[in-house]
């Protein structure tokens, strides 16, 4: 659940006149605005656009020149991108455990992981949320280690001023279709400060220009159109979702057997999910069950999917992770939801939690 569909109701006779302007437009100045208007946003120096978060986080770690034998810290609990890319990339995910209220890797793991092998880390910002990761960026900036910031859920979001997309030695964005600003064909784009690491990226979304092993990874000019517009409109899509946040808090705050996230001081967050917990995985899936639209992210650690069974890793205790796994529920959240779906997800919660 989404929310788009409404939103081209809301906003139809605009959407048909970006279609036909786009259509009538040179489609690399589309991609270019659209470049200009992120680095205006993160505050970074170079935004390079391609077809997906994934490829974003790909291009970071390509740059990295990583071996076989390199080690990536990653998340446990996350989408599987996190680590795939890792192992697309040709070097060696290890899975990191996370903090039972933020959700984010916690700094704790992260260091007891680290090896001399280690060359980097992939940190996501869950579900429009920020942590502190003041302590991690020591960490790696004490060892030498890049820091590759996954901002795909978090675009517009902050914390204490810092800028999701603004903290990372590389940054990642996803503008997939259950993002807060969404193109109509996916796409993403990754953040850097370092111009010889912007030009690798350009060469790479297009099949390495001819001089280096690269992707067919450029943006469709016309979903840069749509995303321009969006992000336009992005300071309201939050500020609705933040409103709808808060009813639901509202609504559930005295309920007992359910965790509510309670967001840091000094956190502008953007809801692209609400996510809740119950005491165990039989009282989460009946409530699931029952609340359309519902969903689980994520159903279980990354390290448990079949394709790690059979590639190497290294793995911290992941009792963190698993607990959340088992027992997590996002709730519908759009920016488009009415109190009346609001008061039936909570009423549904009410009375089986």
């Amino acid at each position: 659940m989404t929310g788009w569909d409404r939103d081209y109701i809301e906003y139809k006779e605009e959407y048909l006149e970006l279609f036909d302007s786009s259509m009538q437009k040179e489609q690399e100045r589309n991609i270019e605005f659209l470049e200009k208007n992120l680095q205006a946003i993160t505050g970074r120096k170079f935004a390079v656009a391609c077809s997906s978060g994934t490829d974003a986080l790909m291009f970071a770690l390509i740059s990295l020149n990583l071996k076989s034998t390199d080690e990536v810290l990653v998340t446990n609990f996350s989408w599987i991108s996190s680590a795939s890319c890792v192992s697309l990339a040709g070097a060696i995910p290890v899975f990191c455990d996370v903090d039972l209220d933020t959700y984010h890797m916690y700094w704790e793991s992260v260091e007891a992981m680290i090896s001399e092998d280690t060359k980097a880390i992939v940190y996501p910002h869950l579900f429009g949320s920020m942590s502190d990761t003041i302590i991690i960026r020591d960490i790696c900036k004490d060892k030498g280690i890049a820091f590759i910031e996954d901002a795909a859920q978090a675009l517009g979001s902050s914390l204490h001023g810092e800028r999701a997309g603004s903290i990372g030695n590389i940054s990642t964005l996803s503008f997939n279709a259950n993002k807060q600003v969404a193109g109509i064909a996916g796409g993403g784009a990754v953040l850097t400060d370092n111009k010889e690491q912007a030009v690798l990226f350009r060469k790479l979304r297009k099949h390495g220009e001819h001089e280096v092993l690269g992707y067919n990874s450029k943006m469709l000019g016309m979903n840069a159109d749509f995303i321009n517009f969006r992000l336009q409109k992005m300071q309201e899509y939050d500020t609705k979702r933040q409103a709808i946040a808060q009813k639901y808090d509202e609504e559930l705050r005295n309920v007992n057997g359910i965790i509510i996230q309670t967001p840091e001081e000094g956190l502008q967050h953007t809801y692209h999910k609400y996510v809740v917990r119950f005491k165990t995985k039989e009282i989460r899936d009946a409530i699931k069950a029952r609340i359309p639209g519902s969903g689980i992210h994520y159903p279980k650690p990354i390290s448990e999917h079949p394709m790690y069974q059979n590639i190497h890793h290294r793995k911290d205790d992941y009792r963190n992770s698993k607990e959340i796994c088992d027992t997590i529920l996002t709730l519908p959240m759009h920016p488009y939801l009415t109190d009346k779906e609001i008061k039936d997800v909570a009423d549904t919660i009410m009375i089986m939690a």
